[in-house]
């Protein structure tokens, strides 16, 4: 079943109106019509099934059938801190790490990081990166969109661990295995990921002295996008959300 999202609440018996592209792919690329059913997930979570009601130059009308909440949603809130990657190695870490399951992605700047840039163009790949975590979220079937944080410092990063039950960096240089780390009870777990160069031992020292727990992903060296989506799997994997 074909599924969007949209930023309103209904309740069954009520009419939605779709506009915009996904309202335009509706009708010219799945050539829907009049009395198919769609899923609409509404902020929070809950999923609806939406029946096309009429289809106008205003968009397409839908009625809500049925409501409850949406069960794709794994039971930890993983947020990804990943360093500024080059190229489009981050779009790929963030349409990955959405089918995984992240609820946040937030790219950071680190010291070896070869991509700076500038506000302006930072802006361009925020609008680019959010747009592709809409449409993972759409193909996976995801509950709510994950957001797409504003690049950070890696100090201010640092500064948000005391929020979550757990926080860890996979550190090439050595640490935990996973399952040594991890209970399988925590709601809410901060993920940190260095750039192709790796963090130095100074920011290392920085988040684990911000409570950071250093864990390794074992003897060989992965590259910097292909860690964040073992470590969300291992993560996904050893909380229960891949059964």
């Amino acid at each position: 079943m074909d599924w969007f999202f949209t930023s309103e609440e209904a309740q069954p018996g009520s009419t939605l109106v779709i506009t915009g592209e996904d309202a335009s792919h509706i009708t010219k690329s799945l050539r829907m019509s009049v009395g198919e059913v769609i899923t609409m997930c509404a902020p929070g979570g809950a999923e609806m099934l939406c029946k096309i009601g009429r289809v106008t130059s205003e968009g397409v009308f839908v009625q809500v059938v049925t409501k409850e909440q949406c069960c794709h949603e794994p039971s930890v809130g993983v947020t990804l801190y990943f360093a500024l990657t080059k190229g489009d190695k981050p779009e790929t870490v963030i349409q990955k790490s959405v089918e995984l399951g992240a609820v946040r992605i937030v790219p950071v700047l680190t010291r070896r990081c070869v991509s700076r840039p500038d506000g302006k163009s930072m802006e361009k790949k925020l609008a680019r990166y959010r747009k592709i975590a809409l449409q993972a979220a759409m193909q996976s079937r995801r509950g709510i969109i994950p957001e797409i944080g504003e690049l950070t410092e890696l100090k201010d990063a640092a500064a948000e661990l005391t929020g979550y039950d757990k926080a860890i960096v996979f550190y090439e240089g050595g640490g935990k295995p996973l399952r040594e780390i991890l209970s399988g009870s925590e709601e809410s777990v901060a993920v940190f990921i260095g750039p192709e160069g790796g963090f130095d031992e100074e920011e290392i020292g920085l988040l684990t002295g911000s409570g950071a727990l250093c864990a390794t992903l074992g003897k060989r060296i992965l590259r910097a996008e292909t860690a964040p989506l073992a470590a969300l799997t291992a993560i996904m994997f050893h909380t229960g959300n891949l059964e």
